[in-house]
């Protein structure tokens, strides 16, 4: 609830979905250049956004997966699945799923709205069934676990050993820093507020209302399942936890029901990662810190190449679980989260002081002296959290606890080189002829050939540039080299559109011309 009611006055004031987007919009300085830090630090945001909400979607493919294998073992008595036809079928079932993702989602976002709305309506109800019938002591008794006792949770509430020193304490901010990638992920709620027809009214509304159902499903579920199952069964069952307690409650017919139901949640859970995911992807396109590709939509508006992109890590991650685990790259993904969070939060303070965002409109407002809790917030992320993270996983909180630091830290730290390559050939674009692709050096070097002199006439000499002229065409502008020019809409015979290279008007065509673009101009850039 903290963070997300900063992170909701954020997004409904700048108008702009995700933390990441929020992130690029108050640290990128408007003349601050294509290397400026404030943008990298934005783009950075947005980046360990995106690895948050990503390993969602071969995460819960996976997890969808390991139930139906599951049930076909215990329910059907047939032989397990080998390593590799178990492979095969998590990437069957993943491009099946991202298949039907992407053609509900390129018919634009109220498609994706309604599947996610049915598909919520089939799983939560069902999901919250599975987890009250054993508080209520009607069951079947199946499944080979005992009933719901408050004497399990007592009796396994610490390993053994524990004594709360300050090791153990920050094995807990540990995995609190693991248990948030869930819990905290309903700020979605919050971060497309700038999209809600009256946010001041609709951001309250959603964030209480989304927080009150996780508030309450991470109490219920948990409390549940380790009240009915001991830490040897759990890690017997691994992600499919709710499986025995599903037979437990409805024996081996109603088991079978509650399966389709728990697959449809995940599925619903994959979706909203799916477009999440794309969705940053496409903002990042747009400013500049993704390849422009991913800013390309279809006639419904949706980003077809960001979508396809998902698909294609969704299958790398799908590989990479199969000879991990899920926890691995599940605490992986939790330094991006946290990273996100204490960036959010940063950027909340920043335009809460910044005189650039001083009198843009607040639609909604966090409750007052909420800067002072997004700053313990900020603090609490960076330096309690990520440390505590990594320390839990070095020290035998999850399986191959320290290679999820590394992949951790190498696909954020990757990002770095990226970003700096795709700033140096998208200015290397940007000043470039729009036709024939010549940058100015290749301008100058090409009129500067005695054979591309005309030298019966010195008048006709074109001179060497300091850099490109940059055409209005529409709402955009484009470089256009004087050559290309004058092939396009003629010679000229007037000597300061000569000089200059490009002409003050052209009869006949909807053509607005610029000055002509200089690197150091900071008032054109």
């Amino acid at each position: 609830f903290a963070h997300n009611l900063a992170i909701g006055e954020l997004a409904a004031a700048l108008e702009t979905p995700g933390i990441g987007g929020c992130a690029q919009k108050v640290f990128t300085k408007p003349n601050g250049g294509r290397y400026g830090l404030g943008k990298f630090i934005g783009a950075f945001t947005a980046w360990s956004y995106w690895f948050t909400w990503t390993p969602v979607i071969p995460i819960f493919t996976c997890t969808s997966v390991d139930y139906i294998t599951k049930y076909l073992e215990y329910g059907l008595n047939m032989d397990p699945l080998s390593s590799t036809a178990t492979l095969a079928f998590q990437i069957c079932f993943g491009l099946a799923v991202f298949a039907a993702i992407i053609f509900v989602g390129s018919k634009g976002l109220s498609g994706g709205a309604k599947l996610g709305l049915i598909l919520a309506l089939v799983a939560i109800l069902p999901l919250l069934v599975v987890i009250v019938v054993p508080l209520t002591g009607i069951t079947a008794g199946e499944g080979g676990i005992s009933a719901f006792s408050l004497d399990h949770i007592k009796n396994n509430l610490t390993p053994p050993g524990w004594n709360w020193g300050v090791n153990d304490f920050m094995m807990v901010f540990g995995m609190f820093a693991y248990a948030q990638w869930c819990a905290c992920a309903w700020e979605s709620a919050a971060t497309y507020g700038a999209e809600y027809k009256e946010p001041g009214r609709d951001i309250p509304k959603a964030l209480i209302s989304a927080g009150l159902v996780c508030l309450a499903m991470y109490f219920i579920v948990p409390f549940v399942v380790y009240g009915m199952m001991s830490p040897a069964d759990i890690e017997e069952w691994g992600v499919s936890t709710l499986y025995p307690i599903a037979q437990f409650d409805f024996g081996s017919i109603g088991l079978i029901i509650a399966l389709i139901l728990l697959v449809a949640g995940m599925v619903m859970l994959i979706q909203t990662a799916f477009l999440g995911s794309s969705r940053t992807l496409y903002f990042m396109g747009h400013e500049g810190n993704m390849p422009k590709v991913f800013t390309y939509t279809n006639k419904n508006g949706a980003p077809i190449f960001a979508m396809l992109f998902q698909a294609i890590m969704g299958v790398v991650f799908i590989i990479i679980i199969h000879f991990g685990s899920v926890g691995m790259i599940l605490a992986a993904s939790s330094f991006g989260f946290s990273f996100a969070l204490g960036m959010g939060m940063m950027a909340y303070v920043v335009s809460k002081r910044n005189p650039r965002f001083k009198n843009i409109e607040r639609p909604y407002k966090a409750p007052k002296g909420w800067f002072y809790v997004a700053c313990f917030l900020m603090c609490y992320q960076f330096f309690v959290l990520i440390p505590c993270l990594a320390y839990w996983c070095i020290n035998g909180g999850i399986d191959n606890g320290m290679f999820s630091v590394i992949i951790g830290a190498v696909i954020l730290l990757i990002y770095i080189p990226v970003w700096f390559m795709l700033q140096f050939f998208q200015g290397k674009s940007e000043e470039s002829c729009f036709v024939c692709k010549r940058t100015v050096e290749d301008y100058n070097a090409f009129i500067a050939k005695d054979q591309n002199r005309d030298l019966a006439e010195k008048d006709d000499l074109m001179p060497e540039m300091e850099s490109l002229p940059m055409l209005l065409v529409g709402n955009t502008y484009v470089p256009l080299c004087p050559i290309c020019y004058e092939l396009t809409f003629g010679f000229s015979s007037n000597p300061e559109e000569r000089e200059s290279g490009i002409k003050r008007e052209v009869i006949g065509a909807r053509l607005l011309t610029a000055a002509p673009k200089y690197k150091d101009d900071e008032e054109t850039e």
